[in-house]
This record gives C-alpha cells, structure tokens and sequence, in this order.
C-alpha cells in the first residue's frame, strides 16, 4: 500500500452552502470531484494529522463508494482515526452524537463528515450531498466553508492511499497504513442518549396498557433502524410499527422528505376511520420530523411551540428552559410560549448554524425551524426521531389525544394559522429578479393598505448575532402586517437543480371563538387572501410562470 499524490484541476461549482456541497450524482462521480472536495476540506482545516473524524451518511447512492474514497484520503492526509458507522450508515443526529461524546473522552477528536443530501431523492441520476460539522457536533461556520471553497479555486493536487477496499460492513477495528478504522453501531451511541432524556420506562407502560396506537415512516431512509430499535426493541412497540424501515440507496423511489405529500403512505393510514392515534415520519438524514395525529396534521411551528410548552414533563428538561430560537420564516407560536415563560426567544436565519452559536453560549435550550426540524442542546443538529419521542413523552403523560394537545395549546396560547408554499425547480435568474424586485420596492410596499391588510414593515430580513457579533444579510423578504400576519419569501439553498421559492403566510388568532371556529376550516381557505396577496405582491407567474405551488404544508 502507497500514498498517491494525484495532479488535479480546480473546479469552480464547490462552494458549500448551509448544508453542504449537494450536487447530482453524477457531478460527483466525474474525475476528481469528489475527491477535490475532500482534500479541500483537509487543506482548509491547516492540519489533520493526529486527528480523530467521525464519517457516515443516510445510505443513499453512492454513499459506499465515497465513503471509501474518504477513508484512503483520511490515511494518506495523516488523520490518526476514522470513526465510522456500520454498513457506512449514520443519521446527521448521531454523527452530532458521536463527535460530542468521543471529543468528552479525546480531545483529538475535531469533528466529522456527513455524506448525504438530506431530504433530496437519492438514486443514479438523484442528488448526492457531503459536508463537514466541527468539534461542536454542528455543520461549520461561514468561515470554514468559505476556507474550503477557496482551496477548490486553487487546489493542484490531493492525496489518496493506494489499496482495497475496507471492510465497513463488520464492527471492529480495522487499520490503513498508520490510520486506525473503528467500525461502530450506527445505532447504539444515539438510541443510549434517547433514554438519558425521555422516560422510556413510562413511554413503554403506556404502549403496552393502553389502546393507543401509532407509526413511524422511515421513508426507507436512513432513520430505519435506529427507529426498529428504539420504538420496537427498547419501548416494545408492536413489530410493523416501524413503516418502510430498510434504508436503500434509492428510498425505495421515493422522496424522503416528511411532509403531506411525500409521506402520502402513513398520511393515507392516519386519516382512515379507524386510524391509529399517532404517526411521525422522518427523512433521508434523520434530521427533520413530522408529527400527525388521528386525521390531524401538527405544523412544525406548533409541535416547537408546544414542546417548549411541556418541557419539564420530560426528564431531560424538568429543570426549565434557557431559552428559545426559531428561523425567522417559522412563525410567531413558540414567541408567546417564551413571553409566558419568562425566557428569550430569537429569531435567527435558516441554518442551524446560527442555533449553535446559541446552543454553545447556553442561550437558549430549545429550537426549531419551519422546514420540520427541530432539537434542543442535546446536540448541534435538528433531530427527527427526539421531536418523535419527545411527543411520545407527553403524550404517555397526558393521555390525551394529539389533536386535544394542540387545540389546548391553541386556546391557551393563542394559534398561528400557517401555510408554506414551495415552488420547486423554477427558472433560478426568474427567482433571483423576483426577490430583487422585492427589495427594490421594500420602501414603497410600507405603508400599504391592501385590503383588510396593512403593511407596518416591508424588509430584507438582517440578523446579528449576539455570541458573535457576525451579521447575516439577504435572509428574506418579510412583510409584517399591523395585525401582525406575515409574508415572507424566500429562495431555499437546499435544492440541486434551479431554485426553490418559499412563501411562508401567517395569521395569528388569540380569540378562543375564533381559534374554535378555525378548527374546523381548511387553512388555505381561513388564508385565502393572504395567499392571493402573496402571488399578487411578488408577481409569481411573472417572474416563475407558476400559477400554484408544488408543494403546500
């Protein structure tokens, strides 16, 4: 076994965004794509001898090969240790699990890579995705990203290890050249931290003594077995419970994003007459969730709203909040959770990123974004499969059925009526103008009268963050109404093909005649003017051609 220095040539398409460098497969299996991306990351953290990484990814295709590339490079740069999941298998929660835990015990421990493009399809000519988190557990800060993607412009050469193929498939250590290989349970680390912070005891009591009944649709991604053995092992839920559970490089054809329309199969069982009381569905990487109950759908701004609400009912939490954060595009509901209990809220850019600075600074204890993601200090990313158990926690508790929890909140606390509608795959230089148009008439939108709706404030949302001092511009067009409804637009980072339009419409409700009456009434409908207010403001069919989004949640 040799180490290659192999000549190469720089590429200009690999700057990261907040997720990462997600590009088609194909892109990646061109000659030295990946492999530029790689050394890069390697380049832009000075040195990596005698450092320790952790490396897996949600299963899709092309995960094994690039794993394995990863690894002969890892050797050949002088990384001392690679700590990888089995079968190459790891959710974004448990490679945050992982690097926290490790670096407790071993300070050469600096932080990991994460192959996959989260909730995008996977498949020959689907998406492919790859990304580094620091020491903390969470995804890299601006600096190091744009570090990284300045080693691609000047990048000459990379180093790999000549040899075979490493064994991944069985647990163990393994050695390459001077570099140890741990091959670990994917699972065992994540599910052992799901019990120090939910009763799994009184969860267990209540599935095995009660009628109640629920599911859990693993989309054929990566959340598969974690899910089998946390909910059918250790909580004794009924075997099956657990829908699509095998992790396959394609999802089974399917788009693993948890959301009305992609998660039709557990969405079709829980609006049955005799359906079950409570499903969940998380995606490719495990990082997002989205919480049903019987022909009852809980948006993600209410499930963090209400998580924060009923925090001290789970023993991971019984001591109280820090504080909350949400994205600014995810409504106001978790604001007056916050106000009523005395802590901060903030209001940060998409990126969670930006939760981990305050994580860090123990700000806040608990957070979320609209995109079906939320977490709390456990670690730095979004966790799917802990909002699940977080609801199974209460819900044990409680014994109340989900839509009996959420319309209590509701009445309690007020309801933000919400709808996001996304515009997939548009024209990107028509998203672009659309936006710029949006800013260019920012001043002249306040003050508007359009309807029952006034504009109190048109602006481009800016954010400062109050660990760092760092200011992120751009973050999206807010229109605030004086009844405090909001729009907001923006164009989502997530997508490997054209550009995605968010619009994100909010109206919320504090009277308990009217929260009652909405219960009964479709959302797009108790939104209707807004939404037409929306397509009408920002000139949607001019600029996309759109007359209707793709997607609405």
């Amino acid at each position: 076994m040799t180490i290659k220095e192999i000549t190469t040539s720089a590429y200009t398409d690999q700057r990261p965004g907040t997720s990462g460098l997600r590009k088609k497969v194909t892109v990646f299996q061109q000659e030295n794509y990946l492999e530029n991306f790689v050394q890069s990351i390697f380049n832009a953290l000075g040195t990596v001898t005698g450092i320790t990484l952790v490396l897996g990814g949600d299963g899709r295709y092309f995960n094994r090969e690039a794993i394995q590339v990863i690894l002969k490079m890892a050797a050949a740069n002088g990384v001392a240790k690679i700590i990888v999941g089995q079968n190459g298998l790891l959710s974004t929660p448990a490679v945050s699990t992982l690097i926290r835990q490790h670096r407790k015990r071993d300070n050469s421990v600096q932080g990991g890579i994460i192959l996959s493009a989260s909730h995008n399809p996977g498949g020959p000519d689907a998406d492919f995705g790859i990304k580094y988190n620091i020491d903390n557990g969470g995804p890299a800060p601006e600096k190091i990203t744009e570090a990284i993607f300045q080693q691609t412009l000047e990048i000459t050469h990379y180093k790999i290890f000549e040899s075979a193929a490493i064994d991944i498939d069985h647990i163990g250590e393994k050695q390459l050249g001077k570099m140890e290989i741990q091959v670990i349970d994917s699972v065992k680390d994540y599910a052992d931290l799901m019990e120090t912070l939910f009763d799994f005891e009184v969860i267990r009591h209540y599935l095995q003594t009660s009628p109640f009944r629920f599911y859990f649709d693993a989309m054929h991604a990566v959340t598969g077995p974690y899910a089998i053995e946390i909910f059918e092992h250790r909580l004794l839920a009924p075997v099956g419970t657990v829908l699509r559970g095998t992790p396959l490089a394609d999802f089974g054809g399917g788009h693993p994003d948890p959301n009305l329309v992609y998660a039709s199969q557990l969405v079709s069982k829980m609006n049955a007459t005799d359906g079950p009381d409570f499903g969940a569905a998380s995606d490719g990487d495990g990082d997002r969730n989205m919480i049903l109950g019987h022909q009852f759908f809980v948006t993600p701004n209410d499930s963090l709203a209400i998580l924060a609400a009923n925090a001290t009912l789970v023993p991971g939490y019984a001591q109280g909040l820090a504080g909350l954060a949400r994205s600014m595009p995810t409504s106001q509901a978790v604001d007056r959770v916050a106000k009523a209990l005395g802590i901060p809220c903030y209001e940060t850019p998409t990126g969670w990123k930006f939760f981990g600075n305050l994580l860090d600074a123990e700000k806040i204890t608990l957070c979320g974004e609209e995109s079906f993601g939320t977490s709390s200090a456990h670690i730095r990313e979004k966790d799917g499969l802990w909002a699940v158990l977080f609801w199974l926690n209460i819900l044990a508790i409680k014994q109340q059925s989900v839509a009996d929890v959420v319309i209590a909140h509701w009445l309690h606390y007020g309801r933000d009526i919400y709808t996001r509608h996304d515009y997939e795959k548009v024209n990107k230089e028509g998203a672009e103008a659309l936006m710029a148009q949006l800013r260019a008439n920012a001043s002249k939108i306040n003050g508007q009268q359009y309807g029952d709706y006034e504009v109190r404030l048109c602006d481009d949302f800016a954010y400062t963050d109050p660990v760092d001092g760092s200011v992120s511009s751009h973050q999206g067009i807010r229109l605030l109404f004086t009844n405090g409804a909001r729009i907001v637009y923006r164009l989502s980072g997530t997508g490997t093909e054209g550009a995605t339009l968010r619009v994100y419409i909010e109206q919320p409700e504090t009277d308990e005649t009217k929260i009652q009456q909405s219960i009964a009434q479709s959302t797009q409908t108790i939104l209707a003017e807004l939404i037409k207010l929306s397509l009408s403001i920002a000139d949607i069919e001019q600029f996309t051609g759109r007359t209707q989004p793709d997607v609405i949640t």
